[in-house]
């Protein structure tokens, strides 16, 4: 039974109370603000796990090459691994074609290897995020096999069907203009049931249904799968794509013709269609059930910045904890005032959602190649890295960016391997040339990647002089001013935690600007994305900003001297300058 307190009691209690709050505050313990989850600053680093290490000879890399590496992306300093697609799959799409969502594919290993991954990865303070795909299943799944057999099957509806329309001579024609983006109509016939599926990728891909709640609840238990062998969350493949039109409209004809001769269409009625936000919303509600800061990250391809807020939940802030901003990173023009205003834009239009920036992805030419000069090539990765990991944002490091690894695009159509570029061949040469093994040494013609000569994809002869061995070695060289980025990242508070202040908001040449603590400490970031000297004024004063001095903390070309901050700055040609202000 519950006894009141005396009134003298409740007193002495609330005058103990107020001392420990007082105490508290005098030494800055308890009561200060938590920590900001992990997620929040975390360098993510993408691994092809085709790609970067064969552990037992036969060409392809595996679960236990991935093991053996993380020494390597332990002292690289990243917080977070994203595994691409290594579920059982026909490999049509090389891994986003999945065929049972509950295991691992035999060349890549066992569910065993990658419970013994985790644990590795864990023990070395990284953590392990998987890559899911939503939005299709593979043809071979027992899902779509009983799906196409018969329409009276219990799954047929876990998939999008249509009847179509019958031509004047007799045809079945698809129900609309929908094309897919790997070439072709968006609808394939299945004669044992009369009807078409809708695919949105490659026929092999046919799209889930998920305005069926048993779509729902299967795709989760799925992830609950994962999340329960510890996982921290989800990369969200191709999530904008869920829904489409129940009425099936023609999208609108833009004009022209793509890479696979189809008309270009405005995907208005197949891609970011508002039912997405309620599925998004109950997936934050399961992955937030689990303990340790569970994440999912979202393929947001959109149109403009302000469109990736909704995938934050907007104000509530209840969906994707971080949407891929690919408008920041996935140019080709290394140009000041746009990656200005994209800044700015990502500061002031995402309702307070915290950025995820990316160069580089299996997805896209390499960032060396998109903004590369072909002579300042290596200055100008310093800068895009600089670019990157100097942010208010969280970011995304794509396997090989941090050495310069090239793309090896195919010269000669029967020697590429993505359908994309066979189908689209010699317009679209498909993403092989991304995708090539990792190069890690000169102990073999395979740069270390495989002792197997014949690897799933040729290797470069760039891996003589661009590997990670080699680089390690060189203090000067790219992967060590990724390595000091993103020590100084993770030690200073100012780009850690601090607000992003424009500096020199004009000039069309140098982007400079300031991230600042919330103890007045200041770091500095100035970029010269020309060939010629640049002259900087900072105008620190009227940004608010008091100091002296700039103190450089990393600079490329190597620069150590100290800076009055009164006088006009002169950097040199492609030069990164990251200083702390005294």
């Amino acid at each position: 039974m519950h006894t009141a307190l005396r009134p003298s009691t409740r007193a002495r209690r609330a005058a103990t109370l107020l001392a420990l709050i007082a105490g508290c505050c005098a030494c800055g313990a308890s009561l200060a603000a938590p920590p900001p989850p992990w997620w929040q600053q975390a360098v993510i680093y993408e691994i092809y796990p085709r790609s970067f290490q064969d552990s037992n000879g036969d060409g392809v890399g595996d679960l236990n090459g991935i093991g053996q590496r993380l020494p390597y992306l332990e002292s690289l300093g990243v917080d977070a691994i994203w595994i691409a697609p290594f579920y059982p799959s026909p490999q049509v799409d090389f891994g986003y074609d999945i065929s049972d969502y509950r295991g691992v594919d035999p060349q890549y290993g066992t569910l065993a290897d990658f419970d013994r991954l985790v644990a590795a990865a864990r023990a070395r303070h990284i953590r392990v995020i998987l890559d899911m795909v939503l939005n299709h299943t593979s043809d071979k799944h027992p899902w779509f096999i009983a799906a196409a057999a018969s329409r009276s099957d219990p799954q047929h509806d876990w998939y999008c069907w249509n009847a179509g329309r019958v031509a004047a001579n007799g045809q079945h024609v698809p129900p609309n203009n929908w094309v897919s983006l790997f070439g072709g109509s968006a609808w394939q016939w299945v004669p044992a049931v009369g009807q078409f599926y809708y695919h949105k990728f490659y026929r092999q891909q046919p799209d889930l249904n998920w305005r069926n709640p048993a779509v729902e609840a299967a795709m989760f238990a799925a992830m609950r799968f994962w999340l329960d062998r510890g996982v921290v969350g989800f990369r969200l493949d191709a999530i904008t794509t869920l829904y489409e039109d129940q009425r099936l409209r023609d999208e609108p004809v833009l004009g022209g013709t793509n890479a696979q001769g189809d008309p270009i269409l405005d995907n208005i009625y197949t891609d970011n269609l508002p039912e997405v936000h309620d599925v998004i919303r109950r997936m934050r509600a399961m992955t937030d059930s689990y303990p340790g800061e569970r994440v999912l990250i979202g393929e947001t391809y959109l149109r403009k910045t302000a469109d990736i807020a909704p995938w934050y939940g907007g104000a509530r802030h209840d969906e994707l904890q971080l949407p891929m901003d690919t408008l920041f990173g996935l140019g080709n023009k290394l140009d000041a005032v746009a990656f200005r205003r994209r800044m700015v834009e990502a500061d002031t239009e995402l309702a307070g959602g915290q950025p995820l920036f990316v160069f580089d992805n299996h997805d896209n030419v390499r960032s060396i190649d998109r903004y590369g000069d072909g002579v300042h090539d290596t200055a100008i990765a310093r800068i895009v890295a600089a670019l990157l990991l100097t942010q208010r944002a969280a970011v995304l490091l794509y396997q090989g960016e941090e050495i310069g690894q090239r793309t090896a695009t195919p010269q000669r159509v029967q020697d590429v391997r993505d359908p994309i570029g066979i189908s689209g061949w010699p317009r679209e040469k498909g993403r092989d040339g991304e995708r090539t093994p990792m190069q890690w040494d000169t102990s073999n013609a395979q740069a270390g990647f495989s002792s197997n000569p014949h690897t799933w994809l040729p290797v470069p002869a760039s891996y003589r002089t661009v590997n990670v061995a080699t680089e390690l070695a060189e203090p000067g060289s790219l992967l060590n001013w990724h390595r000091r980025l993103i020590a100084l990242r993770r030690s200073n508070a100012a780009l850690r935690d601090g607000r992003l202040v424009m500096l020199d908001p004009e000039n069309p040449r140098v982007l400079s600007y300031a991230r600042v603590a919330a103890d007045g400490s200041a770091v500095v970031v100035m970029l010269n994305m020309s060939d010629t000297t640049q002259r900087v004024a900072l105008g620190l004063s009227g940004a608010g900003l008091a100091a002296t001095r700039l103190v450089p903390l990393l600079v490329s070309p190597d620069d150590r001297s100290e800076r009055p901050v009164d006088e006009p700055l002169t950097l040199p040609p492609f030069a990164a300058w990251i200083t702390a202000l005294r």
